[in-house]
């Protein structure tokens, strides 16, 4: 074995450090730094936006056929969650999030062909162990679906046993975002979703039409994922050529980075893990004590709106700057570790606490528009609506705790979040059991209460590790972003009103009363942040004149 390859990565960055130790960034070279996040951040957030745009497209298609109300497509919702489960468990968030730090060290050290030893015995490793994983969760189906009381059981075991191949396919799909994302390419994967989404809009358009019975059409549904995955992890595989490596055939589980891969994995998969846990959890309230054929699809069909500007914008975020404060760990640079997660905090509050504000006292008219149709009325529209507003009530929060988790994966001490995860499950568990009671947007506010108190345990933690995190400057820039957020969500629903009952319910009739409510909300809170001096808000005019020039 080559010298290189027995030589363990440590990490000898555990305790806060003097300022004097460690270069401090001046204020000139952190606004640079803001600049490019501004910059990557809107780069990554297009090609997220137009997949998360389609996603929505995919889902108002979706809700068009199958509604949310009734048997089969409850048992869907239920059956696409396990392996979604289980793939954000062990496979491409688990996976990136471990292996992220690792590989960015070694090419740090200026180590590359073992990187890509360590990435090539990972990718096999990974496809040998999932495959078998796969394998005995279709023949375990049955259990797995039992708990949650079906209306229809039969179907969703064999939904389920036809989706839970897609735990495989994005296991090895995590290797190969994962390097892309060390050498800072974010903008192909990103883009992979988009043609995901695409294959299954074609699907479900093309095929749905032709069966002769809600079951047949679910089967279309469920294949159109299975086909669509399998595009999406082929996709980044010509982006790899251009690099400074290869993936082959390789199995070199000796090598200690291979090891420390595996080991952070544990706690990370467990972290990632126990935070999607608790929406199989609710699923199992709502399905359960609350309504099979109606709670389920209700709930899911909210967040797939609710996670429209999470995907764009603190996904964007906390992806651009994770293999940063990888290597700022890595070289023990604590103040700029510091001021990069404080910076990524802030941008994520400008960017979600207006969307908040808007989805919030908005719910009921954007979930009309996008969803009322065909199999989905007006009394879905009402339930929806209610599980997005309270949904959004969280919204910043669940931002905020991906961008901690980052730092603390950054930080390769991911049994903090770990932690932090299982206090999160437990919380979210009392609260489903005392919040199911007031109705189906119960399971949703019981979510964002727990984030809220998980958001503030990460970040205390983090503080306490590191010393301090610019939390006086962060904590008053949040300040301000909330009082122009108030002052949006105050111009939206003022505006909204009165043009809805002017203009009545067609479809551009709403488009019409919703797009001018959130243009004045947007321009209301852009002026509100200029006169209350956010700062954030020069990043994304510095990004304009950039656009412009470009």
């Amino acid at each position: 074995m080559p010298a290189e390859a027995g030589a363990p990565i440590v990490a000898k960055r555990r305790k806060a450090v003097p300022s004097g130790a460690v270069p401090i960034l001046a204020p000139v070279e952190t606004r640079d730094r803001g600049r490019r996040l501004a910059w990557s951040t809107a780069i990554f957030s297009l090609a997220t936006g137009v997949s998360r745009i389609l996603g929505l497209v995919r889902e108002i298609v979706a809700r068009r056929y199958f509604g949310v109300d009734g048997s089969g497509i409850n048992a869907f919702t239920v059956a696409f969650q396990l392996p979604n489960l289980f793939r954000q468990l062990v496979a491409d968030a688990a996976l990136s999030a471990a292996f992220v730090p690792v590989f960015s060290e070694l090419l740090e050290r200026g180590e590359r062909a073992r990187a890509w030893r360590v990435a090539s015995t990972l990718f096999w490793l990974i496809l040998l162990v999932l495959g078998g994983l796969t394998a005995l969760l279709i023949v375990a189906a049955p259990l797995i679906i039992a708990p949650f009381d079906l209306a229809d059981e039969d179907l969703g075991i064999t939904l389920s046993r036809l989706l839970f191949p897609i735990v495989t396919l994005l296991g090895v799909s995590g290797i190969v975002v994962g390097i892309l994302n060390s050498y800072e390419h974010f903008s192909v994967p990103a883009l992979t979703p988009v043609f995901w989404n695409l294959a299954i809009i074609v699907g479900l358009v093309v095929g749905v039409p032709q069966t002769d019975s809600t079951t047949s059409a679910l089967y279309v549904y469920a294949g159109s994922i299975l086909v669509g995955t399998v595009i999406q992890v082929l996709l980044p595989l010509p982006w790899l050529r251009g690099l400074d490596g290869r993936l082959r055939m390789a199995l070199d589980w000796r090598d200690p980075a291979v090891k420390q891969v595996l080991v952070l994995m544990v706690p990370v998969m467990l972290g990632l893990g126990l935070i999607n846990f608790n929406a199989l959890v609710g699923t199992f309230f709502a399905s359960r004590y609350i309504d099979p054929t109606l709670a389920p699809a209700a709930i899911d069909a909210a967040f797939r709106v609710y996670m429209l500007p999470q995907g764009m914008f603190s996904v964007a975020v906390a992806t651009v700057l994770f293999p940063a404060i990888s290597r700022l760990a890595a070289r023990a640079d604590f103040e700029g570790f510091r001021r990069t997660v404080s910076l990524g905090l802030r941008q994520i509050g400008f960017l979600l606490l207006p969307a908040s504000a808007a989805s919030t006292v908005l719910a009921e008219p954007i979930v009309r528009l996008l969803y009322e149709r065909g199999a989905f009325g007006a009394e879905e529209t009402e339930v929806v609506a209610e599980s997005l507003a309270a949904f959004s009530i969280g919204l910043t929060f669940n931002g905020m705790m991906l961008m901690l988790n980052r730092g603390f994966f950054g930080l390769q001490a991911p049994w903090t979040p770990t932690g932090v995860a299982l206090g999160n499950l437990a919380l979210n568990t009392l609260l489903f059991a005392a919040l199911y009671r007031v109705g189906i947007w119960g399971v949703p506010l019981a979510i964002s209460l727990a984030n809220i108190a998980a958001a503030s345990a990460l970040l205390f933690l983090l503080r306490r590790r590191l010393g301090r995190i610019d939390f006086r400057e962060t904590s008053a820039a949040l300040l301000r972003i909330v009082g122009a957020s108030v002052v949006l969500a105050a111009v939206c629903y003022g505006v909204w009103e009165p043009l809805d009952d002017a203009l009545g319910r067609s479809f551009w009739a709403q488009l019409l009363s919703l797009g001018t409510a959130l243009a004045a909300g947007l321009a209301a809170y852009l002026i509100s942040c200029r006169l209350l001096g956010v700062r954030e808000l020069d990043a994304l005019l510095s990004l304009r004149s950039r656009l412009r020039r470009a």
